[in-house]
């Protein structure tokens, strides 16, 4: 399953962890140090999750993020359905 959310095209993006030494400024020590970086990958929170569609009458599954369930909570399924066919993705 790709971890990409479907209503707000939330994907995973890169970036690094960064390891420090040291004692901060704030506890009287002479501040922190980057000792370290390394890669690593940021995921959204992603999960497949069933919708009824009252007006097809029929459920339909949406890999979602947490953000894009919000939205339909916002909005509504109908209309972010609409929205995303609007788009040319087929469901």
């Amino acid at each position: 399953m790709s971890k990409v959310c479907q209503v707000k095209n939330k994907k995973p993006v890169s970036g690094y962890s960064y390891t420090t030494r040291g004692i901060a400024k704030k506890n009287k020590g002479i501040g922190l140090n980057i000792t370290g970086k390394s890669k690593r990958r940021f995921v959204p929170n992603v999960h497949k999750k069933r919708f009824w569609l009252p007006e097809e009458k029929r459920f339909i599954t949406l890999t979602v993020s947490a953000d894009g369930i919000r939205d339909i909570n916002k909005k509504g399924i109908s209309t972010v359905i609409k929205e995303l066919r609007a788009k040319g993705m087929k469901i």
